[in-house]
């Protein structure tokens, strides 16, 4: 039996695909999308936005192409293995262990996602910070939980894996095929239940409300960790998926003498527009089309002088700014938006490199978190003082630009709210001096992103980790500690859900092949 084809065709945005290929390819009994993009450059100028699609066909006795994995039961270990954290890292190793008919213990410092969600409600709208449970903190992990975008750069085997269960977790089945697949605040937060009931049947063990405070280590092998509570787990292969914000955790590796170094990052700034504005310079007089959807962008300017590079990261059409510190004495901003991308605001981070052998002494491990901290500490302070310590610090991108501090009255979709501050009181000058610099280089092919309704909230500071936790390339555990797995984000190793899941199944793999010798 002959198998499928592939081809590649581009159509107006508001064209039926169906229709097309009937016309062009009258054969075809059968079809399926592998991907679609949305191709908008110069619909501000009246070209008309392209859907440019690639399917997969047949003809009459053909079949499509079939990548099913197996999974073997190769039987349970006699430790269950330790994940630490419930991030996406977290799940994803749990998942992949558990198709393999391995068990494991999912330990979490935060809550549950029902309860997490409750707390993080009362932190908008009070001020009340839940150290161990927040918008980084807690069942499904940071980016996960917050806005739910599955887009990512990486070219892995395992990305189609991930994003097919998402898709059986309860995903929309697109998941598979968008080009930037977004689930969304509301959307992620079904998939993560249905994630957790699936490893629960499983057999996998869920403990919250669990925070790590000690590595049990005999002769560089791993053998366990130790609860704040004082309880303990015993296994010889520990996971740590413990995400970008678990300060801590870093400073209890150092305690055990892991490798680690100071690695690059990025801070900046949230600029928030009226969703209206980007839509209209993207889309042009498209822009409100249901069949478009909310305007994205991307961003970037490389500064030849300085080296350094500025760019749009994490953007959310028609979403929310969000405070989202660990830190009782620092202030955190991000970024979400649900499925429908409705809230009348658009944003993005736009942030500014910061390397370690130029703006930080790279030779100290955590003068990375110490530069992310002292801005996030600055900026608590100002709230502190002029708006009790829960607002954000925001300036209109005029403002900013004119070294001007605003009159206050700017509207924000931030739940938490706004308060009037200059960005050169918060910001290192090299960062402030690079944003301004791309935000004029920006409004030349975004004509209207300089506007009096833009605003620049800060500070952005959680892009990555400024850490990395070093590891053998091939086994993937630590360098220094046997069994010990540093995994995703806060192993300074990924960067967004997709490629945090990516690392959580290849760390699984490893980890079988291993004890199962699979």
């Amino acid at each position: 039996m002959a198998m499928a084809s592939k081809i590649e065709f581009t159509i107006d945005f508001n064209a039926k695909p169906e229709k097309y290929l009937q016309k062009e390819f009258p054969w075809i009994s059968d079809w399926r999308v592998l991907s679609r993009n949305l191709d908008a450059r110069g619909a501000g100028t009246g070209r008309v936005p392209k859907y440019v699609y690639r399917i997969e066909v047949i003809g009459e006795g053909e079949r499509f192409c079939q990548n099913e994995e197996s999974f073997p039961n190769l039987g349970e270990l006699e430790q269950k293995p330790i994940i630490v954290g419930m991030g996406p890292a977290g799940f994803f190793c749990a998942l992949r262990l558990a198709e393999y008919g391995i068990k494991s213990i999912l330990l979490e410092r935060g809550d549950s996602a029902n309860l997490r969600m409750r707390k993080i409600a009362r932190f908008w709208r009070y001020g009340n910070l839940d150290a161990q449970t927040n918008v980084c903190f807690g069942e499904g992990g940071a980016g996960l939980f917050s806005d739910g975008k599955l887009t990512t750069r990486i070219k892995s085997p395992h990305v189609g894996y991930v994003m097919k269960k998402f898709v059986e977790f309860g995903a929309p089945a697109e998941t598979q095929w968008m080009a930037n697949p977004h689930l969304g605040s509301n959307g992620i937060r079904k998939t993560i239940g249905a994630m957790t009931e699936g490893l629960k049947k499983a057999g996998v063990e869920f403990h919250y409300n669990s925070r790590v405070c000690k590595l049990i280590i005999e002769d560089g092998q791993m053998k366990g960790v130790e609860l704040s509570s004082g309880k303990k787990f015993f296994s010889p292969n520990v996971v740590l998926a413990t995400g970008h914000s678990a300060r801590d955790i870093y400073g209890l590796l150092d305690e055990n003498k892991v490798e680690m170094e100071a690695k690059d990052f990025a801070v900046g700034v949230r600029v928030e527009h009226p969703k209206a504005i980007i839509d209209r310079i993207q889309y042009g007089k498209y822009a409100g089309d249901p069949l478009l959807g909310a305007a994205r962008y991307r961003l970037s300017y490389h500064d030849k002088k300085t080296g350094s590079g500025t760019y749009s990261f994490c953007m959310c059409p028609g979403g929310y700014v969000l405070s989202s510190g660990s830190e009782s004495d620092g202030l955190v901003t991000n970024g979400m938006s649900n499925s429908s991308c409705n809230s009348r605001w658009s944003n993005s981070a736009i942030v500014v490199s910061v390397k370690s052998k130029m703006d930080f002494d790279a030779s100290k491990i955590f003068a990375g978190v110490k530069f992310q901290r002292e801005i996030e500490r600055k900026a608590f302070q100002f709230s502190k003082e002029f708006a009790g310590g829960r607002s954000l610090p925001a300036q209109t991108i005029k403002s900013f630009l004119d070294g001007k501090k605003d009159a206050g009255g700017i509207k924000t979709s931030s739940p938490s709210g706004i308060f009037s501050c200059c960005m050169d009181d918060i910001l290192p000058g090299f960062v402030t001096e690079h944003l301004k610099n791309a935000f004029l280089k920006f409004n030349q092919s975004m004509n209207g992103y300089i506007s009096r309704d833009a605003l620049v909230i800060a500070p952005e500071t959680r892009t990555s980790s400024p850490v990395r936790i070093l590891r053998d390339m091939e086994s993937l555990e630590s360098k220094t500690i046997n069994g010990l797995y540093p995994c995703g984000e806060g192993a300074g190793l990924a960067g967004g859900i997709t490629s945090a899941a990516v690392d959580g199944v290849k760390i699984a793999q490893s980890m079988i092949r291993k004890e199962k010798h699979f």
